[in-house]
């Protein structure tokens, strides 16, 4: 899905599904993709055309029995407008940004179900390691900056803090990341960190237990952020 603007910068999005508890969290696409609007950038939607790890009712926040596509679900965001992520050609691209939600966790990883011995998916992986060899800026918010600490080991990201509390319940996930070799650095929601040899922009999104406008805003500057390192 491609929407006009007057700037050249092209934004390649990675979607894995449509839901918090089993694929992209719709509140971050929605707000990423109303950013990349505002600055002009001509947008693009992938998902993998695979399997999602499982469905999960979203009234009672449990799995059910049945199959749903990962693609097919991510078009629901897309407006029917999402490419099979085998077809994602980088050279087509400036610049990738990965929105959170539990299907980063589930349907690009193995994160929600390994923790710290998650893998990305290999097409996934192939993607990411691909932008950043070619050194084009990345983005990730909420949870799908793990993506990057397997991806780009070494690199530096937030997740938001590192300590607990009713406003950041997953820091956990901080600690595992710097178990993991990579540098996090504690940034409210409103912020974002920039790993500039790595060209990452990583916030916290909705890893935080903030108001939705707040997330919105976070979300705005880590979009503002990653298109001045194209």
């Amino acid at each position: 899905m491609y929407f006009s603007g007057t700037m050249a910068k092209r934004a390649a999005v990675i979607l894995a599904g449509c839901g918090v508890y089993d694929g992209t969290e719709i509140h971050e696409a929605s707000a990423i993709l109303v950013h990349l609007s505002r600055a002009g950038v001509k947008v693009q939607m992938f998902a993998p055309n695979a399997d999602m790890m499982h469905v999960v009712d979203h009234c009672e926040g449990k799995p059910v029995t049945e199959k749903r596509n990962v693609m097919q679900e991510s078009a629901r965001i897309a407006r029917g407008e999402v490419t099979d992520l085998a077809k994602l050609a980088v050279a087509d691209h400036d610049v990738l940004i990965i929105p959170g939600g539990f299907g980063a966790a589930k349907n690009l990883s193995d994160w929600a179900t390994k923790g710290k011995e998650y893998s990305v998916k290999p097409l996934v992986e192939k993607v990411i390691k691909s932008f950043h060899q070619a050194g084009k800026p990345i983005a990730m918010c909420c949870i799908s900056p793990v993506l990057a600490a397997k991806a780009i080991p070494g690199c530096e990201l937030t997740v938001g803090h590192d300590c607990e509390c009713e406003k950041w319940p997953y820091a956990g996930v901080a600690k595992t990341m710097v178990e993991l070799g990579s540098k996090h650095v504690n940034k409210n929601v409103g912020e974002v960190h920039v790993d500039k040899k790595n060209k990452l922009v990583t916030t916290s999104a909705f890893m935080c237990n903030a108001p939705v406008h707040e997330i919105f805003d976070g979300l705005g500057v880590m979009v503002t952020e990653v298109l001045k390192l194209v």
